[in-house]
């Protein structure tokens, strides 16, 4: 496990994949894993812990992700590869924190497969009640498998349709909501939901600041504009593209459905249940709305499955290229598929299937709160990576710049890290870290493993890991 010496190394070595990703397609395969489960689902986890202040955990939240965005996307116009932010951070500091930021990630995005498709079985009861989620999570994992199966072309088309399909269905639900809320004369309606109940914060700061953590796992996934640049035609472009237009819409489309939503039903009658953008549908008694807006919920969430499995897997091929996984996690199907690493990365499937059969009620929220520290820890160490990638690039022109470097990469980094410390103080996300720790300590020992293993096969003495 070298450290490589030139950044061509990194790329020469992950070489096969198909180019044919547009820049269109990448911006909607962004929005595809952020608009999914963790607005439509998770977002009712945050009301119950910050009430209407949930606004600002989402708006926290936002900020985070666009300075992310912006260090991403000065780092991936230099850098368009599938490893992305894990080669980055294998190049600019060291093979083991590559390793560590690769896997972290491989298995939050894993996890949070298993969340999607659970949350597709529990959409499914709103049909048919009586049937159990299992069932529902091998359909759908079994049609998302063969999506990622037929070819990265074939894919992108995919998960374009899905996304303009969530998309169209929130500003739908943002011209209703305006509507009934500009003409209806039902006192239960109305921008006094912010206050009543408690008051805009009635779980204080402290709620609010729990809150974020969920955010998090609602925006996780628009870094995927990153690790599809290696597949994208015009990677430059189309990440600058991309970038502009994913987070002004993903503001947009957070804030203002939530405050919407928020503003149609009092916050203490949301619950963990059900998405609390049904329930606004089931109050305001449009014909057929609930079951409209349950199907589209269920598009969302297919959709951010979809793309979270195509990340899952070219990262494992990365680690696979990287001589960090096996060598043959790294063969490519004649499609341009690395299939082997698809078929590894449906773990979080088979999670899911378990846990629904066996803690139907609880395997959502155990899934998320385990795979936020995936999350969160890879989105901390792009921060880091990002500090000492513009310090090697110190006077060089670069494509894109990050403005308020150095001082917006370390206010994402210290905000990063202060939800992650934040997760030991909250019931809900206490597992976070006491999974994560012991995880990350593993990983460590397996790379040295694995490091002392390549080095006596090869005959050589094991490298410095800086």
């Amino acid at each position: 496990m070298k450290k490589a010496k030139h950044f061509d190394e990194i790329i020469e070595r992950q070489g096969g994949l198909k180019k044919q990703l547009t820049a269109g397609q990448m911006s909607m395969l962004a929005i595809g894993g952020a608009i999914g489960t963790g607005l439509f689902l998770g977002s009712s986890y945050a009301i119950q812990m910050a009430g209407p202040g949930v606004l600002l955990s989402y708006f926290i939240g936002g900020v985070i992700a666009l300075l992310l965005m912006g260090c991403l996307a000065e780092m991936t116009s230099e850098h368009p590869t599938p490893g992305s932010f894990g080669d980055y951070a294998e190049f600019y500091l060291s093979p083991l924190c590559g390793f560590l930021v690769r896997y972290s990630y491989w298995s939050c995005l894993v996890l949070a497969v298993g969340t999607e498709v659970t949350a597709m079985g529990m959409y499914m009861q709103f049909w048919f009640p009586a049937t159990p989620i299992w069932p529902w999570v091998v359909l759908f994992s079994a049609a998302v498998i063969i999506i990622n199966l037929i070819g990265v072309k074939s894919f992108g088309q995919v998960e374009y349709a899905l996304s303009v399909t969530k998309v169209v269905a929130i500003v739908a639900f943002i011209v209703i909501a305006v509507g009934i809320l500009t003409f209806s004369s039902n006192p239960n309606f109305g921008l006094h939901n912010f206050t009543g109940e408690g008051g805009f914060l009635p779980f204080g700061i402290k709620g609010m600041w729990f809150a974020v953590i969920v955010s998090m796992f609602s925006y996780l996934s628009i870094e995927m504009i990153a690790v599809a640049a290696g597949e994208a035609k015009d990677p430059v472009k189309a990440v600058r593209t991309a970038f502009k237009g994913t987070i002004l819409r993903l503001f947009i489309f957070y804030m203002l459905s939530i405050s919407l939503m928020l503003a149609l039903v009092p916050w203490r009658l949301s619950s963990t249940e059900e998405s609390p953008f049904l329930l606004a549908m089931n109050l305001i008694h449009l014909p057929a709305a609930a079951g409209i807006f349950n199907f589209i919920v269920l598009i969302a969430a297919l959709s951010a499955m979809n793309s979270q499995l195509y990340i899952t897997t070219r990262i494992m091929f990365s680690l696979s290229r990287a001589g960090q996984a096996s060598a043959r996690l790294g063969k490519i199907s004649k499609r341009g598929i690395p299939a082997n690493a698809l078929a590894i990365s449906c773990l979080g499937i088979i999670v899911s299937i378990v846990l629904s059969i066996t803690s139907p009620h609880t395997s959502f929220a155990v899934m998320m709160s385990i795979s936020v520290y995936g999350a969160c820890f890879t989105w901390l160490m792009i921060f880091i990576t990002h500090f000492f990638f513009r310090r090697h690039h110190a006077g060089t022109a670069l494509k894109f710049r990050m403005w308020g470097y150095p001082y917006l990469t370390l206010a994402g980094a210290i905000l990063m890290a202060a939800l992650m410390i934040t997760t030991l103080f909250t019931d809900f996300f206490r597992m976070t870290l006491l999974f994560g720790i012991p995880f990350t300590l593993l990983l460590i020992v397996l790379y040295f493993c694995r490091r002392q293993a390549t080095a006596a096969d090869t005959g050589s003495p094991a490298q410095d890991v800086k």
